[in-house]
């Protein structure tokens, strides 16, 4: 799994990709970040910054994870991968936690250094600043995972990656689809899904295990979903 890591880590230095990842992400954030808080004044509001950021996700994350799987069947090397000795939850682990790192590391270190103006010129709520940390964190992973899920199920780097802007779309803003319907059933079943109002205790200050456990299980499901993309493929191919 380590070698795994280390490869796909290499590979987004070795790109385009982690850069512009990079460049987006630092440039977006701090814009946010200044909009709402320093430029706000007195008004300053950062769960407002967080919250947006969300939505910054629907372009970012589909960088960090169209490419993972999906070139690995166009340049048909995920054959050499499977018979490598490595379990194919490692492989995928692997590759995940590349991903992770690489938006984790960079999330974490501008949440620091944000924070640091907000103690030196205000009194930030530390466990509310916290919690949005947590929580952004918290989607962001999800979200990954199932971007790698979408990027196994095909060849093609553009279809992944709009595949991955569809889903996260979709998870952000299936709460707002509730005012439009009327079954009861359909409702609970949207409001089951939604990521925002899970996020919405963590921007609180809340730290929920229940909305902990939902983002641990979307991770958990959809890399197992892709674990089992990589055994069949290695069955067909065998």
């Amino acid at each position: 799994m380590f070698a795994i890591y280390k490869r796909e880590m290499r590979a987004y230095f070795t790109s385009p990709v982690g850069y512009m990842f990079c460049a987006i992400f630092f440039a977006v954030s701090a814009f946010l970040f200044m909009l709402y808080n320093v430029q706000a004044g007195e008004d300053a509001h950062y769960p407002s910054y967080f919250s947006i950021l969300l939505y910054l996700f629907i372009i970012i994350i589909p960088l960090l994870t169209m490419k993972l799987i999906s070139e690995e069947r166009k340049m048909r090397t995920d054959q050499l991968i499977t018979t490598a000795p490595v379990t194919l939850g490692g492989i995928v682990m692997g590759k995940y936690l590349a991903a992770l790192t690489m938006f984790g590391g960079s999330f974490v270190l501008t949440s620091i250094v944000y924070y640091i103006p907000l103690a030196m010129y205000g009194t930030p709520n530390t466990a509310m600043y916290a919690g949005c940390v947590i929580g952004v964190f918290l989607v962001g992973s999800a979200f990954i995972s199932i971007g790698i899920f979408i990027s196994s199920l095909t060849e093609n780097q553009f279809i992944s990656a709009l595949g991955t802007i569809a889903a996260i779309v979709f998870l952000l803003l299936v709460s707002a689809l509730n005012s439009y319907i009327n079954n009861e059933t359909i409702r609970n079943f949207l409001s089951g899904l939604s990521v925002t109002s899970r996020y919405a205790y963590f921007s609180n200050g809340i730290f929920s295990y229940d909305a902990l456990l939902y983002f641990i299980s979307i991770s958990a499901v959809f890399l197992f979903l892709t674990i089992r993309v990589f055994e069949k493929r290695r069955w067909s191919n065998s």
